[in-house]
C-alpha cells in the first residue's frame, strides 16, 4: 500500500496571523512533503525488501545503507514532515502541564529550554532539524540532526518536537533570518500540547 500526504491539521492560511504564511505552507505541505512521499513509493515500488514495511522500519531498515541513502533521506523526510505539522499550531507557544514541570526539572527553565533548543537549530549547518527529545535516561534534552535523519533514527531519545531548519521551511517569511524564525516557533507556533503528548 503506498504513503500518502497526510492533510493538515489546520487550514493552509490557519497560521499566517503568527509567522507562517500560507504560500509557505502550499509549498512546503503541498510541493516538498508530496515529493519526498512521491520518491519514497518509487523506491518502495522497485525495491521488494520495503514492500509492506512500515514508515518507521524503512527508515530502520535504509539506515547507514549507502545503497540506500535516498531511500533513507525520503522515508526521513516523510515521518520528519508528518511530525512537524502537528509540530505546529494556531494556538502554540505556552508549554504547560507535565510538560512544562519536567523542561523545569531537566534544563532548570523555560527560558533555558528555549535557549538550548535556539543553539541547537542555529548550528545545524545547511540543511536539517532541531528536536526536543525524550532521551534514553529519561531526561529531556535538545538535539539535531542533518538533512532527512531524526532521533529514531540516531537513537538520541524519542522525538517530542521538532522544527524543520530547511531553508524551504523559513525563507519565504523569515529571508535568511533562521534564528527568528525559531524564536517565533518556539514562542507562538509550538503545539507544546503534542509534544506533552509524545511523553508518552
Amino acid at each position: 500500500m503506498a504513503f500518502t500526504l497526510p492533510a493538515l491539521p489546520y487550514a493552509h492560511a490557519a497560521l499566517a496571523e503568527v509567522g507562517m504564511s500560507q504560500e509557505t505552507l502550499e509549498l512546503h505541505h503541498g510541493k516538498h512533503h508530496q515529493a519526498y512521499v512521491t520518491m519514497l513509493n518509487g523506491f518502495v515500488e522497485k525495491n521488494a525488501d520495503l514492500q509492506g514495511k512500515t514508515l518507521e522500519e524503512i527508515v530502520a531498515f535504509a539506515k547507514d545503507k549507502a545503497d540506500l541513502a535516498p531511500v533513507f533521506n525520503n522515508a526521513g523526510q516523510h515521518w520528519n514532515h508528518i511530525h512537524f505539522w502537528n509540530a505546529l499550531s494556531p494556538n502554540g507557544g505556552r508549554p504547560g502541564g507535565r510538560l512544562e514541570t519536567k523542561i523545569i526539572a531537566d534544563f532548570g527553565s523555560v527560558t533555558a529550554f528555549k535557549d538550548s533548543f535556539k543553539t541547537a537549530a542555529a548550528t545545524q549547518f545547511g540543511s536539517g532539524w532541531a528536536w526536543l527529545v525524550l532521551g534514553t535516561d529519561g531526561k529531556l534534552k535538545t538535539t539535531k540532526t542533518a538533512n532527512g535523519s531524526n532521533p529514531l533514527a540516531t537513537g538520541e531519545g524519542k522525538p517530542l518536537l521538532g522544527l524543520d531548519v530547511w531553508e524551504h521551511s523559513y525563507y519565504l517569511d523569515f529571508r535568511n533570518r533562521r534564528p527568528d524564525y525559531v524564536s517565533n516557533f518556539l514562542d507562538t507556533l509550538a503545539n507544546y500540547e503534542f509534544a506533552e503528548a509524545n511523553l508518552g
